[in-house]
């Protein structure tokens, strides 16, 4: 469904353990807004819903609802550090364009 980078892994779990509280993972979704009219969301999730898609990746916990499934699948996730500065980055085969600043695709 998702894939995620070793480094992408590290991020996460760096995130997770920064929490300060128990966490049931990260919340990787789709959602509307961006300039291209939809954007990349993530939290970190206390509880996963019923429905959630469920990833395990070298210790770290993903959770991807029903609503964002489609978009995410064949998707990895990446975490770059550059001179721009440090994020995740997406490759996502669903995206069919993307806009000038890289923060949203449609």
């Amino acid at each position: 469904m998702l894939t995620l980078t070793p480094a992408a892994c590290d991020a996460i779990r760096s995130a997770i353990e920064g929490a300060g509280q128990p966490v049931a993972g990260l919340r990787v979704m789709v959602q509307e807004g961006g300039c291209a009219g939809l954007k990349y969301g993530m939290a970190l999730e206390l509880e996963a819903a019923t429905d959630d898609a469920v990833i395990e990746a070298s210790g770290v916990t993903v959770l991807v609802d029903p609503a964002s499934r489609d978009w995410l699948t064949g998707a990895t996730i990446d975490f770059v550090t550059s001179v721009e500065g440090s994020g995740f980055v997406f490759d996502n085969p669903n995206a069919k364009g993307g806009c000038g600043c890289g923060k949203s695709f449609c």
